[in-house]
């Protein structure tokens, strides 16, 4: 891949890596694999298939949580409204529930999670 706007990978921090990997887990009905890391950080790694972009969750001093910065969204699915459920079940503030972006191009919403970053979820239905 050689296109310079595309996103390939993605980090999602963690104050409390533990924590934020049981509150996705829940979210996403997955489970998440922890990688060794050098320097001390700590990373779970989101499952993912064929050419899918790819992320985690990281524990690290310089990587701090927030609500402020660049919003990732992930698939939430068919509906998007099973996860976002599950997130506000696990704890999660819901900012923008489940919205109509056009019938052609679907629906999204964003919650505050368990570590305090905004996350975003999209689904065509």
């Amino acid at each position: 891949m050689n296109t310079p706007n595309v996103v390939t990978w993605f980090e999602i921090p963690a104050a409390d890596l533990a924590r934020a990997v049981s509150f996705y887990e829940t979210v996403f009905a997955v489970t998440l694999v922890q990688e060794p890391c050098p320097s001390g950080m700590k990373m779970a790694v989101f499952p993912a298939e064929g050419d899918a972009v790819k992320g985690c969750l990281i524990q690290h001093e310089s990587c701090k949580p927030s609500a402020d910065g660049t919003t990732v969204y992930l698939n939430g699915g068919d509906d998007l409204s099973a996860p976002l459920a599950r997130a506000e079940q696990a704890g999660a503030t819901i900012v923008v529930p489940k919205t109509l972006i056009a019938p052609e191009i679907g629906y999204f919403a964003q919650f505050i999670d368990s570590e305090g970053n905004r996350v975003g979820l999209y689904s065509m239905h």
